[in-house]
């Protein structure tokens, strides 16, 4: 027989309570405990369980309302919250899943919808989901050294594990000249070359209690190997195996990879749902971007999957961030700005840029960016569900 979770509904329209509790007595997975206006109630009855589901209509009182779900989801990690609302956005829709919501649904429920999610959040619950990637490859590139995409993927894969609070993994694919070690200060015990022959070997449970995790986050590294003849004979059937192994475990894995075109770094590209082409802004990186930007359009890659990302970015610069867009015939998707001496303090110490200044233009820029990228998973997947509002 299938554990029966508690469900606890909070919301001040009696006609909503009364659709939800129907619906939550044809489900044999949930059942119905209470239903309050009364947060402080709704609190004190959480405490008790041991796992629930909490239902929150924020339709009325917005504010007081999602404050209550990101006290209640930073306390109780086995409380799960689904957030109903009137007058939903995919704005307000962002925000509670920034603070923990497990779902969100505008009213009036769909019974279909509605059952849908519980199954999700029952998986949540009792660890018996079926796995299905959500997972999103990011790769940080540029056919171009010296513009910084190793301290970008460095800085955006930790930030991403921060503020989502989801499993990250952060690869060194720079088989001859990887950095990230470096530039975070580790010495990890297995690598990048370690993986790619063990492949059989590897599940979900191995990738997280062997992979190098960073400090007290959720970010987990996987190191360049020491030795160049390490990876003579990776093939790119390998690569794309071991990012499949990746996908099933990981939220975000964010990629670094070498500045040419070979197999390696074509295959990480490839199969990336993301890249971010890095430049900075001179003439020669600008046409280096724009000649990138041409051999991907004949690779067939979606023109979305490809993102300009400007580096060391000064707005008094003689040349413009209007002139690169003019140029490349393709809007910037970020620009972070120039700070020499924090990046560079940053890099010698070994760490985030977050940990030298976290308030520096350039640390709240990486945190922003990350949280750009988040949203949007978010917001792909809200907007066709908010559509037939």
């Amino acid at each position: 027989m299938k554990q029966s979770i508690s469900t606890i509904i909070i919301t001040e329209q009696v006609h909503t309570a009364e659709l939800l509790k129907r619906y939550i007595q044809d489900c044999d997975t949930f059942s119905f405990l209470a239903e309050t206006s009364d947060l402080s109630k709704a609190y004190n009855g959480i405490k008790e369980l041991a796992k629930s589901l909490v239902i929150v209509d924020i339709s009325d009182y917005q504010e007081q309302a999602l404050n209550f779900v990101s006290k209640i989801t930073s306390e109780f990690p086995n409380c799960k919250v689904l957030v109903l609302s009137d007058k939903p956005s995919v704005d307000i829709v962002i925000r509670a899943m920034r603070i923990g919501a497990s779902d969100f649904l505008p009213l009036p429920v769909i019974k279909d919808e509605f059952f849908e999610v519980l199954e999700k959040i029952y998986g949540d619950l009792t660890d018996t989901k079926q796995k299905k990637s959500k997972c999103r490859v990011i790769t940080v590139y540029s056919n171009k050294g010296g513009v910084g995409k190793t301290s970008i993927a460095t800085n955006l894969a930790l930030e991403l594990a921060k503020i989502t609070k989801e499993n990250v993994a952060l690869i060194d694919l720079n088989f001859q000249l990887g950095d990230i070690t470096t530039f975070l200060d580790l010495k990890p015990s297995f690598n990048i070359s370690y993986m790619l022959q063990n492949l059989d070997k590897i599940n979900g449970d191995f990738l997280l209690s062997t992979l190098e995790k960073y400090k007290d986050t959720s970010l987990y590294v996987l190191a360049d190997p020491p030795y160049f003849k390490q990876v003579d004979d990776i093939s790119s059937k390998k690569i794309t195996r071991l990012f499949n192994i990746l996908r099933d475990t990981f939220s975000y894995v964010v990629v670094d990879t070498s500045g040419g075109f070979d197999s390696k770094a074509m295959t990480a590209l490839e199969n990336s749902d993301l890249i971010f082409l890095v430049t900075i802004i001179n003439l020669p990186a600008v046409r280096n971007c724009q000649r990138c930007l041409e051999l991907f359009e004949k690779l067939g890659f979606e023109e979305d999957k490809v993102q300009v990302l400007v580096n060391r970015y000064m707005e008094n610069d003689e040349i413009k961030a209007e002139d690169v867009e003019e140029a490349l015939a393709k809007k910037l998707y970020w620009k972070i700005p120039n700070n020499y001496f924090t990046m560079m303090s940053a890099i010698n110490k070994g760490v985030p840029v977050s940990v030298v200044n976290p308030d520096s233009n350039v640390a709240l820029s990486y945190k922003n960016l990350a949280l750009m990228v988040s949203d949007s998973v978010y917001r792909r997947k809200f907007t066709k569900k908010l559509g037939r509002i």
